[in-house]
């Protein structure tokens, strides 16, 4: 019992007979000779693409072409799509800079305001601190809040339009002046809950 399987097989005939018909089997074209190594040197030689076997059919070649052209398409795509997305950040670099440069020194947030503003951008409220003054000038539209670099920055109305020329998206909020919907208290109508 204490022989492996190996040994068993070996005592009983069986190894012996399996390598002999080894032996006897025709060997391929091409294939190399048992104990001899497949090619010489360091790599395989590639068939060129041209090259046949016998045995492959002309609807095998031409699923071969057709895959490799839906490859080749398929990369060319993704080259596309990857320049235009490069493209794309380098536009939205090149706006993000001038706003950055049309809004420095011309901010009018103010430390020690106390008031907020409530305001929807984005799908959510968001909320501007300004002192009485300013709350009634941006309840007229004289102010504007533009959105840049994640904060919400007072400017007026003419920079909140210059910013709105570059790209819209940054203007958080610019209520058009003389609106209906701003109550007699200085709060727009539609942060009454």
């Amino acid at each position: 019992m204490a022989d492996s399987l190996r040994d068993q097989l070996l005592k009983s005939g069986i190894v012996k007979q399996v390598q002999q018909d080894r032996v006897r089997e025709p060997q391929r074209p091409g294939s190399p000779k048992p104990g001899k190594p497949a090619h010489k040197g360091g790599k395989p030689h590639a068939r060129p693409p041209a090259a046949r076997l016998p045995n492959q059919s002309q609807e095998d070649i031409d699923l071969a072409k057709a895959y490799a052209m839906r490859a080749q398409t398929e990369a060319s795509e993704r080259k596309r799509l990857e320049q235009e997305a490069a493209e794309q950040a380098r536009l939205r670099r090149e706006r993000k800079q001038k706003i950055q440069q049309l809004l420095d020194g011309k901010t009018l947030n103010k430390a020690e305001a106390d008031q907020p503003r409530n305001f929807e951008y984005g799908g959510k409220i968001r909320r501007v601190h300004v002192d009485a003054a300013q709350l009634a000038a941006l309840n007229a539209g004289e102010l504007g809040v533009v959105q840049q670099s994640g904060r919400y920055l007072l400017v007026s109305r003419e920079i909140a339009e210059q910013v709105r020329a570059i790209d819209p998206h940054p203007v958080a909020l610019l209520v058009e002046p003389g609106a209906a919907g701003v109550g007699d208290d200085g709060v727009p109508d539609d942060l009454m809950w």
